[in-house]
Order: structure tokens, then sequence, then C-alpha cells
């Protein structure tokens, strides 16, 4: 089985929203990345990834995004074994101004361009590339 997780690339002003990941995460923690989050069990849902999305957004920057488009999808296995689907959409900022609402999740909110990010050396390939792929899309 795989958790499935959903990511936004939120893009406003000629830059991207990227989020200091809280110590306190299990996976990743410490490390910049998009925002987002699991699905939870529904059940019989329509438009879960994107209501997963948006809930998630919300909830750890306080901000509504919208204009949901999909970016990049990918499977990852976390350091605990557990295998994961990674969904990526990039998404345009609706309303609010994000900061880490969220202190379990987020220790700090980050605005970078693409140039920004593509030549950041901490930063991981997948990240990259999709930044790469949402820029295309814009």
């Amino acid at each position: 089985m795989f958790i499935v997780n959903v990511e936004g690339a939120i893009h406003r002003n000629n830059k991207w929203l990227l989020i200091l990941r809280s110590e306190k995460e299990e996976h990743a923690g410490g490390s910049l990345s998009l925002v987002g989050g699991k699905c939870e069990i529904e059940g019989n849902s329509s438009d879960i990834l994107e209501r997963t999305l948006k809930r998630e957004i919300f909830e750890e920057v306080g901000i509504e995004v919208t204009d949901l488009r999909y970016v990049n999808s990918s499977s990852f296995v976390t350091d605990s074994g557990l295998h994961v689907i990674d969904i990526v959409f990039i998404c345009r900022h609706k309303s609010g101004e994000p900061f880490a609402k969220s202190s379990e999740e987020v220790d700090d909110v980050i605005w970078m361009t693409t140039k920004e990010i593509l030549s950041h050396d901490g930063l991981p390939a997948y990240l990259k590339e999709n930044i790469k792929l949402g820029e295309k899309l814009l």
C-alpha cells in the first residue's frame, strides 16, 4: 500500500513558496520543500487530491490557492520504509499572506525565484525538477 501525498508549487510575483519543514517531522525534517501533505481515507469522494492540497496549504501556511494544475508524480520510500506516491500541482495564490501556521510541520516560509532554487546546492534534485516543470506551465 502507498501513502498518497500532494504538494503545491505556489507561484506569486516571480517567486515560489517553499517551507522549512519542522525538525519534528518524521520525513525530511529541517529541509526545504513545497507545501503539502497526505490524503486521508474518505471512502467514496471526488477531487480528493485537490481538496487535500488546498486543506494542507491552509493548515500549514494559512493561505488559499486556486487554479490547481498537474505538474508531476513520483514515488519514494521514507527513511522509516513507508512507500509514498507524491503528486505535485502548480497553484495560483488566491488570498492570505503565508506564515508558519503549523509549528508541528513548518518552521518558516521562504519565497525563492526559480534561479535561486535551481542554483541552491542544498535542495534535492526532485524539488528542482518540479520547479522546472512548474515554470514551463506558467
